[in-house]
């Protein structure tokens, strides 16, 4: 019987709603008919987004938004998404698909969705093909309350008062779509550029993302923030880290979303535990030049990334998700909270239709994924307090190379005084006997749900509740002890009334 010791008196760090975070680009159809489908769909809508995909989106408690990219982010002029719709610039979506973007969705709707959803703004500026102007319009257009150009097309456009930016990146993969830049000097420019992210109202200042590595190039993390650590508290409020998680390990060939064995299981799971080594050693080189943590890892582009299902269109990164999805989902969800005093946010890529989503959509139909129920499962942990964990692991897998650990938890205090663990079970063979041992505690009430199912299993739109949570009862307490049985490829919640 493994053995799972939780002490809720002793508080490790607090978890940011945000390291529930999600992606949205102008990247096939996650937000062209997976979230916005104009104000005169017949898809029933509130001022163009679709009113099943917001809701869905509220049930497991969306705290940020990540927008417009991705590589799209660089390429986008936000001037082009303003005004008219009809007058509007249209250009091509030269990174995603060659398809023509009109520019229907742009800042307005954005905020607009965001107001729907009641989830922070993390706005992506364009440093690779666009000027400092550009950026400091852009942001005296989103924020400032006077008199100014700026502030004036804003009103002209029908907005009368500046919205909140939360989170502003300065950038994305500047190493790559996003300039092809040397870390010196994507550190010079970022220097340069964050200068005119001002903070027009000083109750809300907006903190700013730097550019972070790409998987494991420590080398960009240290000479980068070699080239910018000095500059004062607020010039960096977070930096990026993007990884995804290849079966392969090859971008050439990636693999099936739905066709894979038990060896691809093992493999795609090995690849992701991956992300436990990336904080931990960018957090080391983070910790050199900032050693009280002021500067959150902001781990904004992460998921699974297979081949495109067939028949779609290969720019458009469209994939099933299974229980293998889920259990990656599991694994790097626990890592964020047990990694939360470094990594603030994390922004799962992307939300809907594209990559890991959360959300599939076709005309009017929609289906909630595997991935959707573990975020539902694991939204009770936002904003709770981190407490010392640990559970006792075996190793499972059909190759020397790719074995991992079977088991995986964190476990947190919520503000209502209750305890949350979660728990994932990696095994394709074999149910886990759980000892849980809450020190100094009586537990007075246990409650739990289950996400479980065979490895390939995945919601249709014809069958959208194929897989989906169910409470889990095969539990007993006595005293200060919770023992379980965890099922083969599972996810788990427990929520414990406890004093």
């Amino acid at each position: 019987m493994a053995k799972l010791y939780v002490n809720p008196k002793v508080k490790k760090g607090h978890i940011n709603p945000e390291l529930q975070g999600h992606f949205s680009e102008h990247l096939g159809r996650c937000i062209y008919e997976g979230i916005y489908v104009g104000e005169n769909s017949e898809i029933p809508n509130v001022n163009g987004m679709r009113t099943d995909v917001v809701e869905a989106l509220k049930e497991i408690r969306v705290p940020v938004l990540r927008w417009p990219g991705g590589c799209f982010a660089d390429e986008y002029h936000w001037k082009d998404g303003i005004g008219p719709k009809e007058g509007r610039k249209k250009m091509i979506n030269t990174h995603w698909g060659g398809v023509v973007e009109d520019n229907s969705f742009g800042t307005h709707e954005f905020m607009e969705l965001c107001r729907q959803l009641g989830c922070k703004t993390y706005i992506n500026g364009n440093l690779g093909s666009g000027t400092v102007q550009e950026m400091s319009e852009w942001v005296e257009y989103m924020t400032f309350d006077g008199v100014s150009p700026m502030a004036d097309l804003r009103k002209e456009n029908g907005h009368e008062k500046p919205w909140t930016v939360d989170y502003f990146g300065v950038g994305n993969e500047s190493w790559g779509c996003g300039g092809n830049m040397r870390p010196e000097f994507y550190g010079d420019m970022y220097r340069r550029y964050q200068t005119y992210v001002r903070n027009y109202d000083s109750k809300k200042p907006i903190s700013k993302i730097a550019c972070g590595a790409n998987a494991d190039d420590y080398h960009w993390t240290d000479k980068v923030l070699e080239t910018t650590f000095d500059h004062g508290n607020g010039f960096m409020g977070g930096m990026s880290l993007h990884y995804y998680t290849i079966p392969t390990g090859t971008w050439g060939k990636k693999g099936s979303a739905l066709v894979f064995d038990e060896k691809d299981w093992y493999r795609t799971l090995k690849a992701t535990l991956k992300m436990e080594t990336l904080i931990r050693r960018h957090g080391a080189i983070m910790d050199q030049y900032d050693p009280e943590k002021k500067i959150g890892m902001v781990i904004d582009e992460w998921g699974t990334w297979y081949d495109v299902e067939p028949g779609t269109n290969p720019g458009f990164l469209y994939q099933q998700n299974t229980m293998r999805d889920a259990l990656v989902a599991g694994l790097n969800l626990n890592l964020f909270n047990k990694n939360c005093d470094r990594v603030k946010m994390a922004n799962i890529a992307q939300m809907v239709n594209v990559l890991q989503a959360v959300i599939l959509t076709e005309g009017e139909k929609m289906a909630k994924t595997p991935t959707w129920h573990v975020f539902d499962l694991y939204k009770y942990h936002q904003d709770g307090e981190l407490v010392e964990s640990s559970i006792e692991t075996r190793e499972v897998g059909l190759e020397e190379a790719y074995r991992i650990p079977d088991l995986s938890e964190s476990v947190s205090l919520g503000k209502d005084g209750r305890l949350h663990v979660t728990v994932t079970n990696a095994s394709l063979a074999d149910h886990a006997e759980i000892e849980g041992c809450f020190a100094e505690t009586t537990i007075k009430a246990v409650r739990g749900r289950i996400l479980a199912g065979e490895m390939h299993a995945h919601n249709t739109f014809e069958e959208p509740d194929a897989i989906h949570t169910t409470e889990f009862t095969e539990f007993t307490v006595e005293g200060n002890k919770v023992c379980f049985t965890l099922p083969a490829c599972s996810v788990l919640h427990l929520e414990l009334e406890i004093s």
